[in-house]
C-alpha cells in the first residue's frame, strides 16, 4: 500500500520532502560492506523515531544522498542532528574499527547539503540519488 502523499495533522497539511548529502570526515571510504548494510537500517530506525519517511536514499563509500519527507515540527538542521548524529554514534558502537579511524568520535564531516524538493522535481532528484 502506497503512503498518503500529504502528511495530515490536527490543524495541518503539509508535504516537506527534503534532499540532504553529507560526507565522512577527512572523505575516508569507510561505509562498506557491513557499515553499509547496516548504516542503511540505522537511518530508517532514526526516521521511524522521529516521524520522518525515508523516501530515497543512496549510501556511497564516503558520502550519503536521501530524500526525507519530514514533520512541519522538526527544522532541517534538526532532522540532520538526529540523523547524522545518532548514525554516528550507533556506527561507532557497533563497529569498533571506526573509533580506531575516528578517534575524535566525529565520523561525518561538520557540513551538509539541504534542499526542499521543488526546485527541481522529486523525479529529478530520485534519478540523482539512484545514478551515485
Amino acid at each position: 500500500m502506497e503512503k498518503e502523499r500529504y502528511r495530515r495533522g490536527a490543524h495541518t497539511v503539509t508535504d516537506f520532502k527534503y534532499h540532504f548529502v553529507w560526507k565522512t570526515k577527512y572523505g575516508y571510504r569507510v561505509l562498506k560492506e557491513d557499515i553499509g548494510l547496516r548504516l542503511r537500517v540505522i537511518i530508517k530506525e532514526i526516521c521511524s523515531e522521529h516521524q520522518m519517511d525515508r523516501v530515497k536514499g543512496n549510501i556511497r563509500a564516503n558520502h550519503i544522498h536521501i530524500l526525507v519527507r519530514g514533520p512541519s515540527h522538526l527544522s532541517l538542521a534538526k532532522m540532520l542532528q538526529y540523523l547524522k548524529g545518532k548514525s554516528s554514534y550507533r556506527l561507532q558502537r557497533e563497529f569498533p574499527q571506526l573509533q580506531k579511524k575516528y578517534w575524535g568520535r566525529h565520523l561525518w564531516s561538520r557540513g551538509y547539503f539541504g534542499a526542499t524538493v521543488g526546485a527541481v522535481t522529486e523525479e529529478q532528484i530520485k534519478q540523482c540519488i539512484e545514478n551515485q
